[in-house]
């Protein structure tokens, strides 16, 4: 090897590198062991975990500027460290929908035009199967409109859009402009979703926009208050300040109202009154249809009276339907109408909301909007407000005058914020305030239609624009608001469609399982190696070595997220970067064979492996460069690693490993490249594999059979990323019956699952119970509903916190939470479909162009098929009775794409031996040069299956989230290797044949014509 200086000196300082990005890891993680003995001294108790917690944050807080080493302080070091994934620190991730339909709206003025509110139906109906984007869809369904304008004056060619679009543009032009103001609203939405994160207080959060779909990624590593990062992620903003009536103003329309719903009920009450007396008779004299017919008119009688907004099974047994909702009066002058039970929030609402009850209101009323106050904590009531509205339901005063927002006290040590407004706002606001002092009323802070505060004027009007909004505000809500408010709002809704929530239990635990896998996996290579190489194992060993590290390192230098997924890749990494010093030694084995210097051995070796060694790492990492692309989270994760191991491991194999063997060897050392157990190992194997091909062939299609006849029947057990809905994984103080479970879960969500997730008393349930719908009370909802179905099972005294937090004390509760919406599901779908089509095209397209034969490509690609049949087949045929999960989800996507990359692996080895024994034995027949290649590869397949094996069963063992993914790469291993030998090779052999292309070598077959 030329400028071996060079090498030595560029490995040196890259593992030096590597050692220095890898410090502020060591840093950080020495640091927050002290503060969690810190927080555990001080709060000792086993129920005090939430305690700790704020202890140790507190304790890292007033360290974190203070120098560790070398000028490096703790905050310093917590930003270069080793990003960790929410799957080994626990944490939230999300994906949010910023909905297009309203920024569609808010560009028209909320138009009323028949044509664009027809096209909103129809392209919200269309986007439930399609996977185009919305503005996209919204085009096609408008253009279905006859005479239809985008450019009208009543929809976009209004004031707002004036200097962009224009009455006499037509549809095509009017589109990309629309596109581009859409494009600007989602831009202006990540501004302000990134701007309120970076003030959340995680340690590097991830935001990020996927493509122009008008998706946003929110990754906050460590964060645990769920219902927090909900609400700061989804809440718009919508700040008004509005004028309220006062509580004696609305009373004589509340008492209207509970009389008119009061006659209602009498109505009914009478009704059934007469349907049982015209009902008790004898029935041995009366037609049963007559009495039918009676009930069903009174039932159609009852629903007319109880329309839009009664519910019967109240109205039977209320006197006064409102009032028996209230549970306490507003003061007098006040702004409080009523404070009512959560309980009967919505019930009391869809009261006043109806049309026949709006219709009592005096017509200085009729605009009038009720809203509920801020929750108070610990509080079961909600107080009701009468905003004053208008006919545009436009506030005097918005959020958009806003200039800054802080979280401050007042003068009682209460928390508040305050707000200051731009010189426009300043003005409105003394207007505002000036005309309430003087009527004595209230003024509502009104934010996404909850009234914060309506405090009352006493001062005169305010000048200046500096305003106040108080409640009762926990330090962490009044900062969350101030930063909202800051931030600004969004130009639109956001939906989460898609959100997983990790306990940091569960992230401990991963981390454990993790590391107990990857020691494992390393110790029995290192083994393994010594045993088969001797002193050239070692030497492959202290390379493997300086690999971990390079990966590690090169993971850290790039800011890159290390996950459970990207764990088992750098796992994989290992097992199968020894299959380049495998490739280089069993070379050199043979060159030695031929009876060549040590010196030359080493040096053909080297070169007549590195053809394989690359081919064989560029096919693998194509596979890995797709699944890069297209994943998202664990699986992106995964991708990495896979990636940056691979590039470690050639580097360390062909230069790093060289080093060492021509250091040892330039005194005249000798070096055997085995020990007295191996050295005759497959020395004189000569097996014909192309006679037993037919039987191989028979084998696989009765397996591929067997499978494909499971996938038709009993299908594939799909998780919720394919297929939408909500999974959590919860454990229980002690093993549970899943079939139990499953039970009272049915009865609960009418569909639903309950498996064993690692151990007997930790089950994943999954349901699709309202996966159409989304909003923090649909998630509260299931939540309280999976507590309450689970009763029979939790720990006595488990409160509702504590079961959805995840209790760390207790270890108990859900660990980890996922919600995937059917849309999003259907773009995982097809991203999946195309990212395994995808590899398969563009290793076809390489084996092409590197074997110069469709023969080969042909080949590679059948079993490659051959194997993913195989795979899937197995898990059809076996996952009702498994043990583990084994449900067809984004990773074992991954698990596919790996198969793949791992059985090209090996099919190209072997591919490149074939095309070099043509080149090498120009006078042997076509069978005599494949069997050949196959024998003399032999010990390198059944090396690297082996050592690959013992990395995944291994991790298969250890880390139990991981079982199903590590059980179908063992298959693939298994079945990959198998189909290099008896499917790959035999179908590029037939193919020749047939079509008789007998390679050009074979001389002997020529003179024979």
């Amino acid at each position: 090897m030329q400028n071996k200086g060079i090498v030595r000196i560029f490995a040196v300082l890259f593992g030096l590198v590597c050692i220095y990005q890898l410090s502020y890891t060591y840093l950080t993680y020495t640091k927050e062991k002290e503060a969690e003995a810190y927080a555990i001294q001080k709060h000792p108790g086993e129920d005090a975990s939430r305690l700790r917690e704020v202890a140790q944050r507190v304790y890292l807080d007033s360290i974190g500027k203070e120098e560790i080493f070398a000028g490096i302080s703790y905050n310093d070091a917590k930003d270069k460290e080793l990003n960790k994934g929410l799957d080994l620190e626990g944490g939230i991730n999300v994906i949010l929908q910023i909905s297009v339909k309203d920024i569609l709206k808010g560009l028209a003025n909320n138009s009323k035009d028949p044509s664009f509110n027809q096209a909103l139906l129809a392209t919200d109906e269309l986007q439930k199967d399609s996977q185009n984007n919305y503005i996209d869809d919204f085009f096609s369904e408008f253009e279905k409109i006859p005479d239809a304008k985008l450019a009208s004056p009543d929809i976009f060619a209004n004031k707002n859009l004036s200097d962009d679009i224009i009455y006499d543009m037509t549809n095509d032009q009017v589109e990309p402009v629309l596109k581009k103001k859409i494009d600007e609203s989602i831009a202006s939405a990540f501004e302000v979703l990134r701007k309120r994160i970076d003030k959340f207080g995680v340690t590097q959060p991830n935001i990020q926009r996927l493509g122009e779909s008008g998706r946003i990624l929110v990754e906050l590593p460590g964060a645990k208050d769920i219902e927090r990062v909900r609400s700061l992620v989804t809440s718009t903003a919508q700040l008004e300040f509005w004028d309220v009536y006062k509580s004696e103003e609305m009373f004589s329309f509340l008492f209207s109202a509970n009389n008119l719903l009061k006659e209602q009920t009498d109505k009914v009450e009478k009704i059934k009154e007469n349907v049982e007396e015209n009902t008790e008779v004898d029935s041995t004299n009366i037609d049963t249809t007559q009495v039918d017919s009676l009930k069903t008119d009174a039932d159609a009688a009852i629903d007319d009276l109880l329309a839009d907004a009664e519910d019967s099974t109240n109205v039977e047994t209320q006197v006064n339907p409102l009032f028996d909702l209230v549970a306490g009066q507003g003061g007098q002058g006040g702004p409080v109408l009523v404070s009512v039970l959560k309980k009967n929030a919505d019930q009391f609402m869809a009261y006043l909301n109806d049309p026949k009850v709006r219709a009592l209101l005096p017509a200085e009323q009729r605009y009038a909007k009720f809203a509920w106050g801020k929750a108070e904590k610990d509080s079961e009531i909600l107080d009701l407000y009468a905003i004053k509205g208008n006919r545009d339901n436009s506030p005097e005063l918005s959020g958009g005058v806003i200039t800054d927002a802080r979280q401050e006290f007042n003068q009682v040590g209460k928390v508040t914020v305050t707000m200051q407004m731009d010189g426009k706002g300043a003005k409105k606001w003394e207007e505002m305030t000036g005309r309430a002092f003087t009527q004595r009323s209230q003024i509502a802070v009104v934010l996404d239609n909850v009234v914060y505060s309506a405090p009352g004027v006493t001062t005169g009007a305010i000048s200046g624009g500096r305003s106040e909004i108080t409640g009762d505000f926990s330090i962490e809500e009044g900062q969350d608001l101030a930063n909202v408010l800051r931030a600004g709002k969004l130009p639109a809704s956001a939906d989460i469609i898609q959100s997983e929530v990790v306990g940091p239990s569960l992230g401990q635990e991963a981390i454990d399982s993790g590391i107990m896998s990857f020691a494992i996996a390393l110790v029995l290579i290192l083994i393994w190696m010594i045993f088969y190489y001797g002193k050239a194992g070692a030497f492959a060993d202290v390379a493997l070595v300086v690999n971990i590290l390079f990966i590690f390192g090169v993971l850290a230098g790039l800011k890159a997220v290390l996950t459970l997924p990207g764990i088992a890749g750098i796992v994989l990494t290992i097992g199968m970067s020894v299959d380049a010093n495998v490739l280089i030694f069993e070379r050199i084995r043979e060159e030695l064979a031929k009876g060549k210097s040590q010196a030359d051995a080493i040096k053909d070796g080297f070169s007549n492996a590195l053809s394989s060694i690359l081919d064989a790492n560029i096919t693998t990492g194509l596979t890995g460069l797709i699944l890069l692309i297209i994943g998202t989270g664990p699986i992106k994760g995964f991708a990495t690693t896979l990636l940056i191991g691979i590039l470690t491991s050639l580097f360390t194999a062909i230069f790093v490993t060289r080093l060492f063997i021509d250091g040892y060897g330039k005194n005249g050392k000798e070096l055997a490249f085995s020990t007295g157990a191996t050295k005759n190992l497959f020395k004189n194997v000569n097996i014909d594999f192309l006679k037993k091909r037919k039987v191989a062939y028979a084998i696989s299609l009765v397996i591929i059979l067997a499978g494909a006849g499971s996938l038709a029947t009993q299908g594939l057990d799909y998780g919720v990323d394919f297929v939408g809905g909500r999974t959590y994984t919860v454990r229980f103080a002690k093993d549970v019956v899943p079939t139990d479970v499953e039970k009272d879960l049915i009865a609960t969500f009418e569909s639903a699952q309950a498996k064993i997730y690692g151990s007997n008393n930790q089950l994943k349930i999954t349901t699709k119970y309202k996966v159409d719908e989304t909003g923090e009370e649909i998630d509260a909802e299931i939540s309280n509903k999976l507590y309450t179905a689970l009763q029979p099972y939790l720990t006595d005294g488990l409160t509702y916190d504590e079961f959805t937090n995840g209790d760390e004390d207790k270890q108990v509760g859900i660990m980890r939470s996922m919600k995937v919406g059917p849309t999003i599901a259907d773009d995982i779908k097809q991203a999946a479909f195309w990212s395994v089509l995808g590899s398969l095209i563009v290793v076809f397209m390489y084996i092409l162009l590197r074997f110069r034969r469709w023969q080969f490509s042909l080949g590679a690609v059948a079993a490659v098929f051959h194997d993913v049949l195989i795979v899937l087949g197995i898990f059809s045929l076996t996952y009702k009775f498994m043990p583990f999960n084994m449900e067809i989800d984004q990773a074992f996507i991954a698990a596919i794409l790996t198969v793949i990359g791992y059985s090209l692996n090996d099919t190209v080895v072997v591919f490149d031996r074939i095309r070099e024994f043509f080149k090498e034995h120009t006078g042997w027949s076509l069978d005599k040069n494949v069997n050949g290649a196959l024998n003399s590869t032999l010990s390198r397949t059944l090396n690297t299956s082996l050592t690959t094996l013992l990395v995944l069963i291994a991790i298969f063992i250890f880390a139990v989230p991981l079982r199903g993914f590590m059980f179908s790469l063992i298959i693939g291993v298994l079945v990959g290797t198998y189909s290099s030998l008896f499917i790959a090779t035999p179908i590029m052999h037939d193919t020749i044949r047939k079509v008789g292309l007998k390679d050009k070598a074979p001389k002997e077959e020529e003179k024979k014509k």
